[in-house]
């Protein structure tokens, strides 16, 4: 049974465990001191391998910049990761918090899944605590006022508005052979955000919502919602969950061979996935996608994913984007030449960082967003996935609508 004392000293066996790991070896009266900072994600529960994921990118991060001379303005200060997990729920994640605030780090980077970040940060507020979200995309995460949170990547309303402009093209260049659309998402506040905001916006763009289905988390048989997908024949399918649910999803259409004339996602939770490609190479075969994708034209893109993979690790979302945002809060810690958390804050504010493998412009902040973030819509093809929109990051030309 889990206790708060038994979470407690987890707590600190881990974090103890990652600053060994990650220690130089001690000289005497001149080591500085080292910037705790919060590593918080969802390891254990049903986000467990998002979790993970995500956790790894942000250890490759500070391994990293560590190795490159660590924070040189505290006079080469290493930061010091101390690990948290969210077990998959907002009431662990406000828990960790808690405990890192104790602990006195000078910020925190995390926590992958929007509801969960929508409670550490509010958490974090108390304290005035720095919190980076990395993944996150719920758009109430920064649109509450607080001075301490600050979004890298782009939310679903902006990415929902990319998608959908992007399928306005793509289906009129093809003659507009898609006119109607189902919506498969999960029970959270990311699924049913982007859900009710397709639901919203489609019918404007002349497109049939024929049917918007919730399923719980976790989801293990998607035959009944397959059978209503069957039923109602929809040309295009939307689905907005993560990554094992997506999967059976998907799954579970091949299995009933449903084929629409195209899968077409936003955020989705496996479609931008070499996971899933390995495992279900021909269940993802054509899947576009709208979601966080690096720059395939920068070289540290391709030399970040040889490590990874290296390491046993999919290049995933979680991994990379963990990565850059732990590298805009060295960027920030860096300008404010001190661990303090208000200096920390006031970096990040003024943040132009742009030494990052994403295809985002200089950040700049407003209410926390960046809004130099931008996803790219990709598509599996091949066994690959290529990027198809914009131009100018294109690898493959889009294959709209599928072929049955």
């Amino acid at each position: 049974m889990s206790t708060p004392h038994n979470n407690r000293r987890r707590f600190i066996v881990q974090a103890g465990a990652a600053a060994s790991a990650l220690a130089l070896p001690l000289v005497s009266g001149a080591q500085p001191r080292t910037v705790k900072v919060g590593v918080l994600h969802p390891v254990t529960g049903a986000l467990a391998y998002s979790g993970q994921q995500c956790r790894e990118g942000a250890l490759m991060a500070i391994e990293d910049i560590n190795q490159a001379g660590g924070i040189k303005s505290l006079g080469g200060a290493r930061i010091e990761a101390l690990l948290g997990d969210a077990q998959s729920t907002p009431a662990a994640g406000t828990a960790e918090i808690e405990k890192m605030n104790e602990a006195g780090v000078s910020a925190v980077v995390g926590a992958f899944a929007s509801a969960i970040c929508l409670a550490t940060t509010q958490a974090a507020a108390k304290y005035n605590l720095p919190h980076v979200v990395d993944v996150g995309v719920a758009d109430q995460i920064v649109e509450r006022g607080l001075k301490n949170t600050f979004r890298f990547g782009p939310g679903y309303r902006k990415c929902a508005e990319i998608a959908m402009a992007n399928l306005q093209v793509l289906n009129t260049s093809a003659g507009k052979p898609a006119r109607s659309v189902m919506i498969v998402h999960e029970e959270s506040l990311f699924g049913t955000g982007t859900a009710q905001l397709l639901s919203r916006e489609l019918p404007g763009y002349g497109y049939e919502i024929k049917e918007v289905v919730k399923h719980a988390n976790p989801t293990r048989d998607f035959n009944n919602i397959v059978l209503r997908m069957k039923a109602v024949n929809p040309d295009i399918v939307i689905p907005a969950n993560y990554y094992n649910e997506y999967a059976l999803l998907v799954r579970t259409m091949q299995q009933q061979k449903v084929t629409p004339k195209a899968v077409y996602s936003v955020l989705g939770g496996a479609a931008s996935s070499y996971k899933f490609i390995k495992e279900f190479p021909q269940a993802a075969n054509g899947i576009i996608d709208c979601n966080h994708w690096f720059n395939p034209k920068d070289r540290r893109s391709a030399a970040l994913r040889k490590r990874a993979e290296a390491k046993g690790l999919f290049f995933s979302y979680e991994l990379f984007m963990t990565y850059t945002a732990m590298q805009l809060l060295a960027d920030a810690i860096e300008r404010a030449r001190s661990a303090d958390r208000a200096a920390i804050l006031a970096a990040l504010e003024s943040s132009t960082f742009s030494d990052h493998l994403m295809p985002y412009g200089p950040t700049r902040f407003v209410n926390g967003q960046n809004t130099g973030a931008q996803p790219l819509m990709t598509q599996v093809i091949k066994d690959d996935i290529r990027v198809i929109i914009p131009r100018e990051y294109r690898e493959a030309e889009p294959v709209f609508p599928l072929k049955a």
